[in-house]
Order: C-alpha cells, then structure tokens, then sequence
C-alpha cells in the first residue's frame, strides 16, 4: 500500500492508495463511477453505455494544519486499511440508501408485514425529517432530535406527537438500516447506538371486558352481518389478521377445530398474505359448541350470498365481503368500533378481544399453557408477562384451596 502526504497553499493534505475497486467507465464521456451496492444501468452524466472494470482507489482528505497532523491521520488510514476497517468517503445520502439501496435490498428476506412496516417508518418518519443528512455523517445527536421532532409531531398531520413506544420501533428501523451499512462497508460505525430512544412508561392497566359485558356485546351484535367474525375472535383469541385470513379448508366443524396457518396484513388499501407471527403462530384451536354453531351459521349466509350473485369471487374465506372478496383488515377495526359505541359499553381496540379471551381463561383458572398454545405466543413466560394482572386473582384463589385443605376439619 502506497501513501504519501503533501503541503497545499495553507494547509496539508494526504493520499493514500487503497486498492482495487470494482468499478464503471462510460464508453462515450469516460467518467468513472465506483460500484457501492448495485451497478448503473446508464452513465448518470451523458446516458451513455458503461462498462465494469477494476481500478486502483485512492482516498484523499485536505486541510490539515500541519505535516505532523496530516502524518497521523494518514497512519490511521493505513492501518483501518489493513485490519479491513476502512469506508471509502461517501456523499450518500440518507433518503438515498433506505429508499434505493437498503429497503430494495432486504425485501425478499422478510415478511411482507414487517417490510411494509418499514417502508411507513422510513417515508412517514425518518425521511422527511433527516432524509437529507449525509449518511455518513449522522449522529446521535441528529437522531436524538428526530426523536424528539416525532415526540412533538409526529404524527399525519403534524398535530401531536408519536408515542415512545412508535418512536421505538422507529428507532429499531433505523438501528437495522445502520446495522446493515456496517456491513456493507457503507459505515465504520452504527450511529444508532448513540442514540438514546425514549424510555416506556409503565405499561397502562390493559383494557379488557367482564364475561358479562362481553356477552353482552355478543347480543347486541347478533343481527350484525359481521357477528360470526366477532364471535370467532372472542371465543379463540385469534389476531385480526389471522381471524380474516381464515379459509374454510381451515375448520373442521366436525372434529371441533380450525387451523391457524395464515394472516391477511393491510399494505394501504390492498391486503396480504403473511405468515404467523411467530412460529407457534401455526396452530390449531379447539371450539367449542357454541362456536361450532355460529361458524355454521356463517356458512349459511354466505352460501345465501353467492345464490345468484354473477359477482361472487370465490376467495374461500370464512370471513368476506358481500361479494366473497377479502375483507379489509382497517375496515374490520371501523366496523368494530361503531358496534362497540351502538352497544354503549366500554371502549375497547378490536385487538382487546383477544386480550379479553386470554384474561377470562386465566380467571376461569384453565392452565397459562393452554392460553399460550390458544393464543399463539411463543412461551409460556411470555403469556404471563403479559397477562400478569390476572394473577392476583388467580393467586387469591389458590391461597384459598390451600387453606381449605389445611383447615377443613376444623
């Protein structure tokens, strides 16, 4: 490796060689340009046709105010070279390397639900506000005050601000992008790791329902053409998303069960297909009767509904349009809510319907693996984290029994 140092007018500058490099030359203006990520389909400058090739790179840094400071940084240079540390100077942008070059790069190696997840975080949050920063220059502190501009006004619209745990995963998001430049040799170092997310506030006391007010729910929507979907969510814990990817290939009437092997994820207005959640996310739950009958039912309307409708799609879902096509999971969320408000009972999230299903089994006393297996989740542990609050209850009731043992001779 060849390097050398030399005075300018005012000041030093250093030169240094630092290998070979892939790279791109215009047959028609001869400009060259290094291959990064992805070739150039056309010379940006003249549009003409270009070759790759391999050329010596040299890395060059001025304004050094002595030989001596100029000496050190280009020792530095070297040896960052030879321990493979070193990241050749980049105008790169931050807009420029997640929506052309990270977002493209990692999309077929993720769920569709998370890379659409990504793509809201990186054009709604991050973008507008740093998108112009240099990649390589970004720090902690610019990425603090983003934090800080989302906490603010953050969200559509710009009249308040994110949540900490929004900006979380809006800290997550940008933590892979940098994760991934480092080892692309885009970056010597996350930039992210600076940072300092906000914290979580203690977790709210979770909003569910009483069996009596669930049930209740459960009869004033009995007329409601999306009655069976609301029943089905509250009587097995199902996600939104894997309630309304249900096909009827997955029940089994007779034996009592259905298959959770699919989930229907919003991206905008179209909806996909994606996987569980988790890898237990594919299991099988048991129904009861009650269950068994409403599913019944379901498949008497919707046969009722494709009798002479030249319309009809035949999507095979459990849960559809009036035309058989899949039904929009926001859509689902709205029609929720105008049934809780027309029911006047407490307000709670659609996704409360699953935490109201695991919260009565809990109480019911049935064992927290069962829940676990019913609702999903990948352990145990996990299912009691979340559910902590109806351990109380749970542990009022043992204390009980087990006194009644001891003492009931007396």
């Amino acid at each position: 490796m060849q390097g050398h140092i030399r005075q300018r007018t005012s000041s030093w500058e250093y030169i240094v060689d630092i290998g070979s490099a892939a790279a791109q030359r215009c047959e028609r203006c001869n400009r060259r340009y290094w291959i990064e990520r992805r070739p150039l389909e056309i010379c940006p400058t003249c549009g003409g046709q270009l070759r790759e090739t391999e050329e010596r790179r040299r890395a060059v840094k001025a304004g050094f105010a002595s030989r001596k400071e100029a000496a050190a940084a280009l020792h530095k240079i070297i040896t960052a070279v030879d321990e493979q540390r070193f990241v050749a100077p980049s105008k790169l942008t931050l807009r420029a390397y997640l929506l052309k070059e990270w977002l493209p790069a990692i999309k077929a190696t993720i769920r569709p639900s998370t890379y659409y997840s990504y793509v809201q975080h990186v054009e709604c949050h991050i973008v507008p506000h740093i998108g112009n920063h240099k990649l390589q220059t970004l720090s902690g502190s610019q990425i603090n005050a983003l934090y800080a501009k989302l906490a603010e006004s953050g969200r559509k619209g710009g009249q308040s601000g994110l949540a900490p745990t929004s900006i979380r995963h809006v800290h997550a998001v940008l933590h892979r992008a940098c994760k991934d430049a480092v080892r692309w040799n885009r970056l010597a170092r996350n930039p992210v790791a600076a940072a300092d997310p906000p914290r979580l506030h203690s977790a709210a006391e979770m909003t569910t329902w009483s069996a009596e007010q669930l049930a209740a729910f459960l009869a004033s929507v009995r007329g409601d053409r999306l009655h069976a979907l609301w029943h089905t969510l509250a009587l097995t814990g199902m996600r939104r998303g894997e309630a309304l990817g249900l096909r009827w290939e997955d029940v089994d009437l007779e034996h009592a069960r259905l298959s959770v092997r699919r989930a229907l994820i919003p991206a905008g207005r179209e909806v996909i297909l994606s996987e569980p959640k988790t890898a237990r996310g594919r299991r099988a739950i048991a129904l009861d009767a009650e269950t068994v009958e409403v599913l019944k039912g379901q498949a008497t309307r919707q046969l009722a509904e494709q009798a002479g409708n030249e319309t009809w799609i035949d999507s095979g879902y459990v849960f559809s349009k009036e035309n058989g096509e899949a039904l929009h999971p926001e859509d689902v969320t709205r029609y929720f809510r105008r049934a809780v408000r027309q029911a006047m009972l407490p307000k709670i999230r659609l996704h409360d319907l699953r935490h109201t299903h695991a919260t009565l089994a809990l109480c019911a006393g049935i064992h927290p693996k069962v829940v676990s297996e019913r609702l999903g989740h990948a352990t145990v542990s996990f299912t009691l984290d979340v559910y902590s609050h109806a351990i109380p209850a749970m542990q009022e009731e043992a204390a009980a029994k087990i006194a009644s043992l001891l003492f009931a001779a007396r």
